[in-house]
C-alpha cells in the first residue's frame, strides 16, 4: 500500500468539483484516510511550494493557492501516487486528456484543480506538512 498527498485547488472547491473529484477517486478504489478542507496560510503555501522558490512563478502559485479554501488528502491504494498522477492528466490544458480531471475541466495551465505528489518521498513530505498527525502512525 502507498499513500500519496492530493490537494483540490481553490478553482476546484470555487467551481463545486469537490464532489466529483472524491468521487473519481473512490471508484478507482482508492482510500481517502485524511481530508480537511482549509485556507492555507502563507507560511504552508511557501513550505508546500519550496522547491519553487526563486523561480519567476513561485509567488503566484502562492498567492492563488492562499486566495481561498483546499481541500487536502491523503490518499491511499497500491500505486496510488501513479494512479493519482494519470488520473488528473497532463498540466497543460492543450495535452490533458479526455477522461482525466484536468482534461474533463482545466482550461488554464495556472489554475489546474488539482495538486498530486510525483513520488513517494515528496508524498511523505507533503502529508507530514499537511497532516503532521496522521504522518507520526
Amino acid at each position: 500500500m502507498e499513500r500519496t498527498f492530493i490537494m483540490i485547488k481553490p478553482d476546484g472547491v470555487r467551481r463545486k468539483l469537490v464532489g466529483e473529484i472524491v468521487s473519481r477517486i473512490e471508484r478507482r478504489n482508492l482510500d481517502i484516510v485524511a481530508m480537511k478542507m482549509l485556507t492555507p496560510s502563507r507560511k504552508l503555501a511557501e513550505e508546500h511550494y519550496a522547491v519553487h522558490k526563486g523561480k519567476d512563478f513561485h509567488d503566484s502559485l502562492v498567492e492563488f493557492i492562499t486566495s481561498g479554501p483546499v481541500v487536502a488528502m491523503v490518499v491511499e491504494g497500491e500505486s496510488a501516487v501513479k494512479i493519482m498522477r494519470n488520473m488528473m492528466g497532463a498540466l497543460n490544458p492543450e495535452q490533458a486528456v479526455s477522461g482525466t480531471i484536468r482534461g474533463d475541466f482545466t482550461v488554464s495551465t495556472c489554475e489546474n484543480l488539482i495538486h498530486g505528489s510525483d513520488s513517494t518521498e515528496t508524498a511523505a513530505i507533503e502529508i507530514e506538512l499537511w497532516f503532521a498527525d496522521l504522518a507520526a502512525k
